[in-house]
């Protein structure tokens, strides 16, 4: 395997994973920057907590490899101390207090921080001296973010342990992690099917289904990804052209097309002469549309036909 480019944190090469008859991660090959925070989509099943138990050693790939800052994670004591891995059923030692569980962490990695840690805890309103498994499911969820914003290990993961946490909370969470990110740059993977509400704190997205890497792309080329086009059809069709149609919905003589691919700006001018409205496509209705027409297609190359993605192949 080649050296680790500079700059990456993460390499997967050809990593497939299976279960019996079930195939997890079919030829998996990404890669996650350092000191970025990355966005890992998709639906349920898709994937994504397979992918990040191999790429953190806790589960071993059946064909491929993997390389944390150039090194093989599994049973590599130099590289799991720089991995902090959140799951959304995070297990606990029996009767242990939140405390037991800071304690733990405090010991597993090197850059822990108990003023942080101290500080989550009041801002989340865990209850001290209540046993983890006695917790309400959004407490235990606080738990396991406290453990993963206060580690600051190199590399950190949560796998959707957030989603117990009610739109308050979800929001602090978001709030306390760009803040310390901010403060003290790593590579964070947030793993969610709550695509709009972490869009604005991903710089990368990486979107796998039924065990394939969907989309891999910086967030900023994704904006303009596709449009929603909304008048009369024949304006509609002028303006849509050759373009791929994602989706498409008729109500008398208007239409509301999205289309795959920006508009150019004499385009853009033809829009506002034709009196068509011009809708913006979330980060969320982009990755259900594209992940749809693979489905429909039943082409694991669909959803990147015609785009700029690079045909790496992922999946959970």
């Amino acid at each position: 395997m080649s050296q680790t480019a500079p700059g990456t944190a993460i390499e997967v090469r050809g990593v497939t994973r299976r279960y019996r008859s079930t195939t997890a991660l079919d030829g998996v090959t990404v890669d996650f920057a350092e000191n970025m925070i990355h966005g890992l989509l998709g639906r349920n099943g898709a994937g994504k907590t397979s992918l990040m138990s191999v790429i953190t050693g806790q589960d071993w790939p059946t064909e491929g490899e993997v390389r944390i800052f150039g090194q093989r994670p599994h049973e590599n004591e130099q590289i799991l101390p720089r991995i902090c891995f959140v799951r959304e059923e995070q297990r606990y030692i029996d009767d242990s207090l939140p405390k037991h569980a800071f304690a733990a962490a405090s010991r597993a990695f090197p850059n822990w921080d108990w003023d942080l840690a101290d500080r989550l805890t009041e801002d989340f309103r865990v209850p001290k001296k209540t046993r983890i498994k006695k917790m309400s499911r959004g407490q235990r969820s606080a738990v396991g973010v406290i453990i993963g914003l206060a580690s600051r290990t190199e590399i950190t993961f949560f796998d959707e342990p957030y989603t117990g946490l009610d739109a308050v909370a979800r929001q602090l969470f978001y709030d306390r992690l760009l803040e310390d990110y901010a403060e003290h740059p790593r590579t964070i993977v947030l793993s969610s099917h709550l695509i709009d509400e972490i869009a604005h704190l991903v710089e990368n997205v990486v979107v796998i289904d039924r065990g394939k890497i969907l989309l891999h792309e910086p967030v900023e080329q994704l904006r303009d990804r596709a449009v929603t086009l909304v008048g009369r059809q024949e304006a509609v069709a002028e303006i849509a052209g050759s373009r791929e149609v994602l989706h498409q919905e008729q109500m008398g003589r208007i239409t509301r097309t999205t289309v795959l691919g920006a508009l150019t700006q004499a385009e853009v001018q033809r829009v506002r002469e034709l009196d068509l409205d011009l809708v913006p496509v979330s980060l969320q209705q982009l990755i259900v549309r594209l992940t749809t027409r693979q489905a429909a297609s039943g082409d694991p190359d669909a959803a990147t036909a015609g785009t700029h993605t690079d045909p790496q192949e992922v999946t959970r």
